[in-house]
């Protein structure tokens, strides 16, 4: 996986012994499902690869299934680049996987695919999303309504794939005029407590009720691709032991 040279992504990165401590003791903003979406506003989730949606916003998803509001979930890519030279997933086994792995979280989240949670994929080059930031904002920016509230990977994420993605949705946001809302994802694994390369000014804390946090943690399971070794190369799951540790998380944190 390639990284921004000052927010690399290696090995098992900031632990959760680490981070619930620090993040416990932070007077962040205490925000809720319907102050982030209020009643006659959608959400829309882009995410730059299948299961960044749950990774990110899978607990809010969750709440926002229970109070019977809109979505739309938007998969910049397919992520077929999540195994490379690899023969137990090549790309084309990864196109046809992965999506379906969405779509087994989305309902282990409650959410009524097609009915009240609609979805895109867009079909953009998995690990080419820098090149491609023009037309993935176009096509971001012909999907928002005017009420819509989008979330995606804060631009700053380290991933070039979720930096891309925040870079342009921000560029959608602000050619539509809809609130625009970052989430850190690989973010916690390359920072540490107290990191100021993050914008903590701007958090907003979600509190997970319980269906929402347990709803989250089993929806995670649904992507077997990203959590299993791959024996063809030897290499390790792309979803570490810390990143599933952080889905287990009774909160989410987002930058306004």
């Amino acid at each position: 996986m390639a990284a921004v040279a000052e927010r690399r992504i290696e090995g098992q990165g900031t632990t959760e012994a680490d981070w619930l401590p620090w993040l416990a003791h932070q007077a962040m903003v205490e925000t809720s499902a319907t102050k982030l979406v209020p009643a006659g506003h959608r959400a829309v989730v882009v995410a730059p690869h299948p299961d960044d949606e749950v990774l990110s916003v899978g607990g809010l998803l969750a709440q926002l299934r229970a109070l019977s509001q809109p979505m739309l979930i938007v998969a910049a890519t397919d992520g077929t680049a999540s195994h490379p030279a690899s023969s137990a997933w090549p790309p084309h086994r990864l196109a046809q996987e992965r999506p379906l792995e969405s779509r087994r979280a989305w309902q282990t989240l409650g959410l009524d695919v097609d009915r009240t949670a609609e979805t895109r994929r867009l079909g953009f080059d998995d690990g080419g999303l820098m090149r491609q930031r023009g037309p993935l904002a176009r096509q971001v920016a012909a999907l928002l309504r005017p009420r819509d509230v989008l979330f995606t990977t804060w631009r700053h994420d380290g991933h070039p794939d979720h930096e891309a993605t925040g870079q342009a949705c921000a560029a959608a946001a602000a050619c539509v005029g809809v609130r625009l809302i970052e989430v850190p994802v690989w973010a916690w694994h390359w920072a540490v407590p107290g990191d100021a390369r993050l914008p903590w000014e701007r958090a907003l804390r979600l509190r997970l009720d319980a269906d929402a946090a347990r709803a989250k943690r089993e929806a995670v399971n649904a992507f077997t691709s990203q959590l299993e070794s791959d024996p063809s190369t030897g290499a390790g799951p792309i979803l570490r032991g810390t990143t599933v540790q952080r889905v287990q998380r009774p909160f989410e944190v987002f930058f306004s």
